[in-house]
């Protein structure tokens, strides 16, 4: 059974960093897309960020616009592991931050793209 499951959440100030985890069991994930989702209170899930693992040693990534320069994501294949590094954290980062996983191979935007979910973990910043 494919399972994901998040970590590293918590609270911070603004400026703050925090570095989630993303933990997959179940079957390698090294050849499928990694992404990362979150959700505001009363707002949509929205992308954040996704990579894609390109042997032997590439990889390809996006970020949504507002994320672009203080968040990093990163894979480590050997340990089933995609992480997201987030710096600099503003108020408006508080969400619960969702790991997924898309078999396709084509980095995409749209979690209907995406078949596995984590749990989620909350991030909370404060002012």
């Amino acid at each position: 059974q494919k399972q994901l499951v998040e970590s590293g959440g918590g609270l911070v100030q603004a400026g703050g960093s925090l570095r989630l985890s993303c933990a997959a069991s179940g079957r390698t994930f090294a050849s499928y897309i990694m992404g990362w989702f979150r959700q505001a209170p009363g707002k949509e899930r929205e992308f954040v960020s996704a990579i894609r693992w390109s042997a032997p040693s590439i990889y390809y990534t996006e970020y949504v616009a507002s994320v672009k320069g203080r968040f990093t994501i990163s894979m480590d294949n050997a340990k089933n592991t995609v992480y997201l590094q987030m710096n600099s954290l503003k108020p408006e980062d508080t969400a619960v931050y969702f790991c997924a996983a898309d078999r396709s191979g084509v980095i995409s935007r749209s979690q209907a793209h995406y078949d596995y979910w984590g749990q989620g973990t909350q991030v909370t910043v404060s002012s």
